[in-house]
């Protein structure tokens, strides 16, 4: 069982023939994962509350014409200009299938660190999702990455320091371990470099507007030294 629930009905219209049930507010999906995909529909504010919350990461328990499903999302097709949600395509699994989702990587305790605290430096966030594999019960709604021991602005944390729930493995074996999740950074320093890198390119500038020659060929400063004086 799964803590978000979804009632569908099952849908005879297709291709541009589905436009009339997105008139009267209402989303066409398909079921993939049995003998053959399952054609439904669902009232759009109630799908878009349930998606918001579990996402691609979470199992819904859909009920279809009075029949349960456990399915996860494997795709919503958005309109380009809208936002507004087109389509979407479920995957059925079982309670005892081990299944994929993408899971987002929420950073804690960065707050708490000797970097944020005593230096008020920042971090970079270089990966906002990672895929994982479990059983339905077991897949958490996000993966946890602790920040709380960051000191330095040279400190960084990789998916190799990911505590994994139990049950949750890498969906990937060939994972690299060594990949950057988030890098701290002191935005006091960058500030100053990028203050340093704009007044040399201004000096510069400065340098090459005095070597452009004037209309009659001299330099701007030539031409000043032959002004007579008044």
């Amino acid at each position: 069982m799964s803590e978000y629930k979804l009632a569908l009905e099952k849908r005879e219209l297709t291709g541009k023939k589905a436009k009339s049930l997105r008139e009267k507010g209402l989303i066409p999906s398909v079921i993939y994962g049995g003998k053959a995909p399952i054609l439904a529909s669902s009232e759009y504010v109630a799908t878009e509350k349930v998606l918001e919350k579990a996402g691609y990461h979470s199992p819904i328990d859909l009920t279809i014409d009075g029949k349960k499903q456990l399915a996860i999302v494997k795709d919503v097709n958005l309109d380009a200009v809208s936002r507004r949600i087109i389509n979407i395509e479920f995957q059925a699994i079982s309670a005892n299938e081990v299944v994929e989702a993408t899971t987002p990587i929420v950073i804690k305790g960065f707050g708490e660190s000797d970097a944020s605290k005593l230096y008020h430096f920042m971090y970079n966030k270089a990966m906002e999702e990672i895929d994982i594999k479990a059983k339905p019960s077991d897949l958490p709604s996000e993966i946890e990455l602790d920040a709380s021991k960051l000191a330095s602005a040279d400190d960084k944390l990789t998916v190799a320091d990911i505590v994994l729930p139990e049950g949750v493995e890498f969906a990937n074996k060939e994972l690299d371990k060594e990949q950057v999740v988030i890098s701290v950074y002191d935005p006091a320093a960058e500030a100053a470099a990028r203050e340093a890198e704009e007044a040399a390119a201004a000096a510069e500038e400065a340098v090459d507007a005095a070597d452009v020659p004037s209309d009659n060929g001299q330099k701007p400063e030539e031409e000043a030294s032959e002004t007579p004086a008044e």
